[in-house]
């Protein structure tokens, strides 16, 4: 039986009361009403049930997502998602500025940083914070230092904490040969055809419209495959994002940020009110600002600053400063900047939000992707080893951080040899006529798109 998943009633009801409680939402009626009905409350693992729901608890979760959603939010004035509400409530949002030019060698570099920190996290994607240490200590790649292997992990640890099942076959040192699909490079793949096809100037329509064209759904999950689904039965942005939504401040907006940041380099208000027409497909409040924030602090990298700290600052200043995801971001910065240990800073970041957030939320992971390219200093490989040494969305986060150091660091070659080489300038992908895409052919058609007027 093929049985879809994120998009099921029954399966979102779960994540729906979750993201009540955590913006202000009184849902304990909704939450009752469900529990008694036989329903389950703790939010479905991988967005799915084993079985279907009855007729009735189907039509039932349909029609208290709906009730959900009608509860007045408290936390709606702080966390706006109007692009003029958010800039009126960032004090210090950034003075238009002309493209500063960059070179194609950096954005080469940008995107084999991406795809060196997302293959980096893939095998261990899922795993708890524990594992993901003890498998790397067994091999002695602790502190992180390469490419995961499965060589010398003693049968017991590998039976208690089993690899990634989707990726282990691609993405362990041993397996690598060149860069297997994966939905944190699909996405800059889709932002390229669509900036090439309708300019900077894009519609969220028009990223709809690319998405319908080239994405194949089953390459979607969360917000995204959610709000593909709504497409398909006929809402428009930014409708697709809330309409029985759970994951609208996940991370999925976050992960198609950098092409924004790359086509802008040195104006962090373009990049950001681009990603911000990107993410209300998907997402709402926090989703769209870790959007914003990441497309901010990758087009101040890519103006050819070898600063992260005034990176990450200028992502700050798109993000309004009321919200929990800016919060969370000083945060972690603090945290970051004032211990010698990043094991210490991530327990602590896993003891604030780790109880709070869905390991793919928006919030959690920005805060650890700010941490780790606070305390390596913009390092390429401290980055993209400390995001994925945190745990949660270990490939996303390692992708992101990975984007943002190799800019800083503008060249491949500045860029460890044995986290590219096993990339060998390949790209697998579903996206258009992608697959086998070289990253310099990439870093091209990029460049073009960031110097056309």
């Amino acid at each position: 039986m093929l049985r879809l998943t994120w998009v099921q009633p029954e399966d979102l009801i779960g994540h729906e009361l979750r993201q009540a409680a955590q913006d202000g939402r009184d849902a304990s009626a909704v939450a009752g009403r469900w529990r008694a009905a036989g329903g389950c409350e703790a939010p479905a693992r991988a967005g799915a049930s084993p079985e279907p729901a009855s007729r009735y608890l189907r039509l039932l979760a349909e029609d208290l997502l709906d009730e959900l959603a009608a509860l007045p939010v408290p936390s709606a004035d702080a966390e706006p998602t109007d692009l003029a509400d958010i800039k009126a409530r960032c004090p210090h949002w950034p003075a238009p500025a002309g493209r500063a030019g960059v070179d194609p060698a950096r954005l080469e570099a940008a995107w084999l940083g991406r795809a060196v920190g997302c293959l980096l996290g893939k095998p261990v994607e899922k795993l708890p914070l524990d594992a993901i240490r003890r498998l790397a200590r067994a091999t002695g790649n602790w502190p992180l230092a390469a490419y995961f292997t499965a060589r010398g992990v003693p049968d017991d640890l590998a039976a208690a904490h089993p690899w990634n099942r989707r990726s282990a076959a691609t993405s362990l040192a041993e397996n690598i040969d060149g860069m297997p699909e994966d939905d944190d490079l699909d996405y800059p793949l889709l932002n390229l055809l669509l900036i090439r096809r309708h300019g900077r100037g894009f519609s969220t329509a028009d990223v709809a419209r690319v998405w319908l064209d080239e994405l194949p759904a089953g390459r979607a999950f969360t917000a995204e495959r959610v709000a593909y689904r709504n497409l398909l039965t006929g809402l428009e942005p930014p409708h697709t994002a809330r309409h029985r939504n759970p994951f609208r401040e996940w991370i999925g907006a976050l992960i198609r940020a950098d092409l924004h940041g790359w086509t802008n380099p040195g104006d962090p208000a373009a990049a950001a009110e681009q990603a911000h027409r990107d993410a209300v497909l998907t997402h709402t409040a926090n989703g769209v600002y870790a959007a914003m924030f990441a497309a901010a602090v990758i087009a101040t990298a890519a103006a050819g600053t070898h600063d992260v700290h005034a990176c990450l600052a200028a992502g700050l200043t798109v993000v309004p400063p009321g919200s929990r995801l800016a919060t969370a971001v000083r945060e972690a910065v603090e945290l970051a900047a004032s211990h010698g240990d990043f094991d210490t800073v991530v327990d602590r970041l896993h003891a604030r939000h780790g109880t709070t957030y869905h390991w793919v939320h928006a919030v959690p992971n920005t805060a650890l992707i700010a941490a780790a390219l606070t305390h390596a200093d913009g390092d390429f490989a401290g980055s993209v080893c400390r995001a994925v040494s945190g745990g949660w969305d270990t490939d996303s986060n390692g992708a992101t951080a990975g984007s943002v150091a190799a800019l800083l660091a503008g060249d491949p070659a500045a860029l460890p040899h044995h986290f590219t080489a096993p990339l060998k300038n390949r790209l697998a992908s579903s996206v258009a006529d992608f697959d086998g895409t070289g990253f310099d052919a990439l870093a091209h058609l990029t460049h073009r798109e960031a110097t056309r007027p």
